[in-house]
């Protein structure tokens, strides 16, 4: 049996979008890696797994190397959008991620998310620290950078030192460094305006066109250094696009609203991976 797939991209963060429900085979580490080449398979940053078996839909995220990070926030935006055109759901629902259950309000416009409640706790991002690291000293190759660390559901390590062409090597040496036992997505982020300029090397996928959980950390980093307003909408400008992050009192969900589009569907005659 053919393998039928649809591809679905937000603010250029680009995935394929496989359902899963009765005898569908499973998807291996392989067949993503295969599915994500971007010379000889579909290409995208990940496969997002959607389940329409349980009392409501649930989502899988899987990397384009075939790690399977805990929440991608562009990703459930796609995934509400594909419910929503093909009637599996309609305009305000709830997906069950392997980050815990996120409300998903779709328009014509775009799609909102109810991100997780952020924490700092470093046992929760995690990071091998003895306190929360809010703006604070982290060496790396001989190099000191005031750094936030984040859990947005996944563990963010956040910086607003301008670092420029630097962040192409520091970001896969912080986001292998040891501190960050499960590894870390890093945010390179600058104010400008009030806004947030923000490059993101993320964890299986390198630097990509934007990263949702990213923006939403650099946006809960800038509230809580007292850099932007709680309570009020944040611009963060990256690569692929903008999103809108609003970052509440201490203990709620963080707000993402941003763009999701259909690009095209097909079917794979064969395995994916050879």
């Amino acid at each position: 049996m053919g393998l039928r797939f649809f591809k679905y991209e937000g603010t250029a963060n680009d995935f394929v979008v496989l359902e899963r429900s009765g005898d569908v085979p499973a998807v291996t580490a392989d067949d993503v890696r295969a599915l994500c080449d971007r010379h000889r398979g579909v290409g995208a940053d990940g496969v997002l797994l959607v389940d329409l078996d349980g009392p409501r839909p649930g989502m899988r995220v899987v990397n384009a190397d075939g790690s399977v990070p805990q929440m991608c926030g562009n990703g459930l935006r796609c995934v509400a959008r594909h419910l929503d055109r093909t009637g599996r759901a309609s305009r305000d629902f709830v997906v069950d991620t392997d980050a815990g259950p996120h409300r998903c309000e779709v328009d014509d416009d775009g799609v909102a998310i109810e991100m997780r409640v952020p924490s700092l706790v470093p046992a929760e991002v995690p990071v091998r620290a003895d306190a929360p690291l809010v703006d604070a000293p982290f060496d790396v190759d001989g190099e000191r950078l005031q750094v936030t660390a984040v859990s947005m559901g996944n563990p963010h390590v956040v910086t607003f030192d301008p670092v420029g062409a630097r962040r192409a090597t520091l970001g896969p040496r912080i986001g292998a460094d040891p501190r960050f036992p499960e590894g870390v997505n890093v945010g390179f982020a600058a104010l400008c305006d009030g806004r947030i300029d923000l490059h993101v090397f993320e964890r299986g996928a390198g630097f990509t066109q934007a990263c949702g959980t990213g923006a939403c950390a650099a946006a809960v980093a800038a509230v809580e250094t007292g850099r932007l307003p709680r309570d009020v909408p944040i611009t963060v400008r990256l690569p692929g696009g903008d999103l809108e992050i609003l970052v509440g009192a201490p203990g709620s969900r963080v707000r993402m609203r941003g763009p999701a589009r259909f690009v095209f569907e097909g079917v794979l005659a064969d395995r994916v991976a050879p």
